[in-house]
């Protein structure tokens, strides 16, 4: 796997520097007595010491973090090699040194060399185990990570009927490797760094040399360098620390728990910043089109793919507007109305107490409520307390007279509308009431001031450079064949231009299939 590893974050203001870093000493007592003092003595730690050599006239320890490392490793291929195999060899005439340790003792492909006391505890701590020789002040960072990772599994998140099910895990280089197998090139780079003063979570950007924006990259790495934090827990964290306007409601930086989806993003020419302890990696820059696209799209005829693409952008509409059309209809509108559907209305809200933009208001509240109880609770318990409650409380409501009938229909179809979208899920949720708030003051012309400014703010977004609202604003035409309407493969020959990678052509020209399906005579 192609990876430039980096042990520690860029300097940063409260960083030291490599000049006052604190070096080892020639003393194996010394070092461990320095090691001590920085990681205490916590159980976890282990310090083993030992000596090896045909008379044990060499002394050596290994630090390691029990239950972070491959126990295999740290006794088959350091310790027996050390103290059996070294007995055995002829070691008398031989100046031992950390050097011909490295390259003759320890067989282990994995490992590199320090002498600073900080990387040390570093790699202890990341669950490397450390091999530290008397009289060298150097010692071996030997690469045995292996603790309990879950196994690749199907994406919860992002179900596919059609497509690759394996999602990413929690395990960064599970991860990697996920995305090596989808991009068997040269090109793919990974670069490896430790973000946050007490977690040192590792982070890595994946990227494709030839036809990524060097420039994108560059501003990544200078906005992951920036992050001065003391822990970096879930990729949501890099999210909200790196992206252009963190005062928007619109989703800037892309996630996805599938890797095909992640593959697809970087042969894009995006790049893509995996997190450790998470399987939601992320991808920037982002546009505001894909949060209607779906990786099965791509996997399917380009007819279902753009009836579905269609039927998504309607969801959007649906899930935003229809509560608050349903209130200003009623309040200020009524001649809109057809007559027979207007006398049902006004029948079906009789005895009701409340005006409609509140009758409204309490069942969105009511379906949030439903909505994250059922998120949060067991699975089992979840899903019926979702349906069964909004069975059970909607109608009750419309019986005991407290909402109309039709407002029921109204919320339950804005619901489900929004679980269409659910990138965009949380945004629909705060339009819908700004919008509902808009439209019970000020009618139709709440509604028609709210979409402006949510326009005029949703064209003025970029992500990393790129306009967030391209192809549309600015257009881009060969990049509209991707957006309300999914067109052939073969036609899609070039990448998205705002993306700015530099290899634009991503299949050769004339890809329609010409084959003649006429028998020969």
């Amino acid at each position: 796997m192609q990876s430039e590893e980096v042990y520690d974050m860029p300097p940063s203001k409260d960083q030291a520097s490599e000049s006052d870093k604190t070096k080892l000493s020639n003393s194996l007592t010394d070092n461990l007595n320095n090691l001590k003092n920085i990681l205490g003595d916590s159980s976890d730690i282990i310090y083993r010491q030992f000596s090896f050599g045909d008379n044990g006239q060499f002394n050596a320890a290994v630090i390691y973090v029990e239950g972070l490392n491959e126990n295999f490793i740290i006794n088959d291929t350091i310790m027996k090699t050390f103290m059996y195999d070294s007995k055995i060899a002829n070691m008398k005439n031989i100046q031992l040194n950390i050097d011909f340790i490295e390259k003759n003792m320890i067989s282990v492909a994995h490992l590199k060399r320090t002498s600073f006391v900080e990387e040390i505890v570093d790699a202890c701590l990341s669950g490397e185990t450390v091999f530290i020789l008397d009289t060298s002040s150097e010692a071996l960072m030997i690469h045995s990570e292996g603790w309990e990772n879950r196994g690749v599994e199907e994406s919860k998140t992002e179900a596919v009927v059609r497509g690759p099910r394996e999602g990413f895990t929690e395990s960064i280089a599970t991860n990697m490797a996920l995305l090596r197998r989808r991009i068997k090139s040269p090109n793919l780079m990974f670069e490896l760094r430790r973000i946050g003063k007490q977690t040192r979570t590792s982070v890595c950007i994946a990227y494709l040399k030839d036809i990524v924006d060097q420039n994108l990259v560059e501003e990544v790495k200078k906005r992951l360098s920036g992050i001065d934090i003391d822990a970096i827990l879930e990729s949501g964290y890099i999210e909200q620390l790196i992206e252009d306007k963190p005062k928007t409601i619109f989703p800037t930086i892309g996630n996805s728990e599938k890797s095909d989806t992640a593959a697809a993003k970087i042969l894009e020419g995006r790049v893509c910043i995996l997190v450790d302890g998470t399987p939601f990696v992320l991808t920037v820059p982002m546009l505001f089109v894909e949060g209607f696209q779906s990786a099965e799209d791509y996997y399917s005829r380009p007819y279902m793919a753009t009836m579905l693409r269609m039927l998504r952008y309607a969801c959007f509409y649906i899930s935003i507007f229809a509560p608050v059309s349903y209130v200003v209809l009623s309040t200020f509108h009524q001649e809109l109305i057809p007559t027979t559907l207007l006398f049902t209305m006004a029948a079906g809200r009789e005895g009701v107490p409340f005006p409609a933009a509140v009758e409204a208001g309490l069942m969105i509240i009511t379906f949030e409520i439903l909505r994250e109880a059922g998120v949060r609770l067991p699975r089992p318990v979840g899903q019926a307390v979702s349906i069964v409650g909004a069975l059970v409380i909607g109608e009750a409501a419309v019986t005991a007279g407290l909402v109309g009938g039709l407002l029921v229909i109204v919320i339950a179809l804005t619901a489900v509308s929004s679980f269409v979208i659910p990138v965009y899920t949380d945004v629909v949720s705060i339009l819908r009431v700004i919008f509902l708030i808009l439209g019970a003051v000020l009618g139709i012309f709440g509604i028609g001031i709210g979409i402006l400014i949510v326009f005029a703010h949703a064209v003025s977004l970029k992500s990393f450079g790129a306009p967030y609202f391209s192809p549309l604003a600015p257009r881009v035409k060969d990049d509209i064949k991707d957006t309300f309407i999914r067109e052939p493969i073969y036609k899609m020959n070039k990448r998205p231009k705002e993306i700015g990678s530099k290899n634009v052509f991503r299949q050769g020209k004339n890809m329609k299939p010409q084959f003649n399906d006429k028998k020969d005579n």
